[in-house]
């Protein structure tokens, strides 16, 4: 049945593009069903139907939004669809309900700061009702959690607690979304944990590596395992390695006692892997420190690059060209661990941007495209920053600017 939701949400919005009249000539209950149409993906019932157009009849359209929201559609298709693509490598939907996907629903179902997807010890759990326990090691608890139908608007139902409670993991290494096992699975698995930071960019502040380029920098914290001469040509490296480098080796240090083991022989895609985190006290037999093995490879590539030995980040984008994102002066700027540098990213200007471009997407089914739409971004983003980071808020502000009469 979830399945078919998702299907019927997809051809909802290409029917309704093509169908729907315009808004200028639609009337209080057309554009009450638009709304929820658009917000939850399935039609409203006749009596929400009738509360939502008088809403928009009193001039309140975002009362009307915020009605379409307490359907359970809107946490369990449209929530569920917006942000599975930011839980794997190939941003596909098409995945299995997972921890990531249900803490960011319960977050914004309850209310809470939005911001803390990024460093909050918290997680969200289905109740027990006969599901199967909560794993370090497995999905199954959440796959049936969603097969069984569970309204996730109900907060008995998806329960919040915390990830040190749940999963083991000590409260100071707990960093909301990137701690999860859903997203460790994906971007902590193998590699060299850059994974994890240019995918939460790319997925939290809309930005990839090439939009922040910047080759002005310091390359003191670049890493043995990158090459100062590709090819033979160290221009290579001053012109291209160095712009994505320089940033993002210093702010991936933060995820230096973190890694994903699974058994790569017989689990080749880490199905049954899990998160695991060095504690003080605990060594590296490679490093002979708390910092995983995977800073060290290929470290005769430039034995003369960083060497990582803890997990202290620094954020040298505050300077030069990447002060556009707007990082949060009341922050330092450095740290130790995942927690505080997931505090930088979601305290920075382009997190709040980005949140608000995706929420309009999603219920104007559009880019924002000329002055009027860019006014309303902005409105908006200062509306979500004014207002303790609430994303229903954005759900309801984008409904009332695209789908009703002014």
């Amino acid at each position: 049945m979830r399945s078919l939701n998702s299907f019927t949400r997809v051809l909802g919005c290409a029917l309704s593009t093509a169908l729907m009249v315009s808004v200028a000539h639609a009337g209080p209950r057309e554009e009450a069903k638009r709304i929820h149409d658009r917000i939850a993906g399935v039609p409203p019932t006749e009596a929400v139907l009738l509360d939502m157009a008088a809403q928009i009849e009193n001039d309140d359209p975002a009362a009307a939004a915020y009605t379409a929201m307490e359907n359970e559609a809107f946490y369990s298709v449209t929530l569920k669809n917006l942000y599975m693509p930011a839980t794997n490598r190939d941003g596909d939907v098409f995945r299995d309900f997972n921890d990531y996907v249900a803490t960011i629903i319960g977050i914004v179902r309850d209310g809470s700061d939005f911001r803390s997807i990024l460093y909050d010890n918290v997680i969200y759990v289905g109740a027990s009702n006969g599901l199967p326990a909560y794993s370090n090691s497995n999905n199954d608890h959440y796959v049936s959690l969603y097969a069984s139908g569970a309204d996730l608007s109900d907060d008995t139902v998806l329960v919040r607690r915390t990830q040190t409670e749940v999963t083991g993991l000590e409260a100071d290494a707990t960093a909301g979304l990137m701690t999860t096992r859903a997203a460790a699975k994906s971007f902590f698995i193998a590699g060299t944990n850059r994974a994890m930071f240019r995918f939460t960019l790319l997925n939290h502040l809309c930005m990839d590596l090439e939009q922040v380029h910047d080759i002005t920098l310091a390359p003191d914290r670049i890493r043995q395992d990158v090459s100062r001469s590709p090819g033979g040509d160290s221009r290579v490296f001053n012109n291209n390695c160095i712009g994505c480098h320089t940033g993002m080796d210093p702010m991936a240090q933060a995820f230096a006692y973190y890694n994903f083991e699974y058994d790569a022989e017989n689990d080749l895609t880490g199905e049954n892997g899990r998160l695991v985190f060095n504690s003080e006290g605990m060594t590296d037999p490679e490093t002979g420190t708390r910092v995983q093995e995977k800073y060290h490879i290929n470290s005769t590539t430039f034995p003369y690059g960083f060497v990582t030995p803890d997990d202290k980040w620094d954020n040298y984008w505050r300077t030069g060209q990447n002060k556009v994102l707007g990082w949060d002066e009341n922050l330092s700027g450095g740290g130790n661990g995942a927690k505080t540098m997931g505090m930088e990213l979601s305290h920075s200007d382009a997190f709040a941007q980005c949140q608000v471009k995706k929420v309009f997407r999603t219920v104007c089914l559009r880019e924002p495209g000329d002055a009027a739409d860019r006014t309303a971004i902005s409105d908006m983003v200062d509306s979500f920053k004014n207002n303790t980071y609430q994303l229903k808020q954005v759900f309801a502000e984008s409904a009332a600017y695209c789908l009703v009469t002014p």
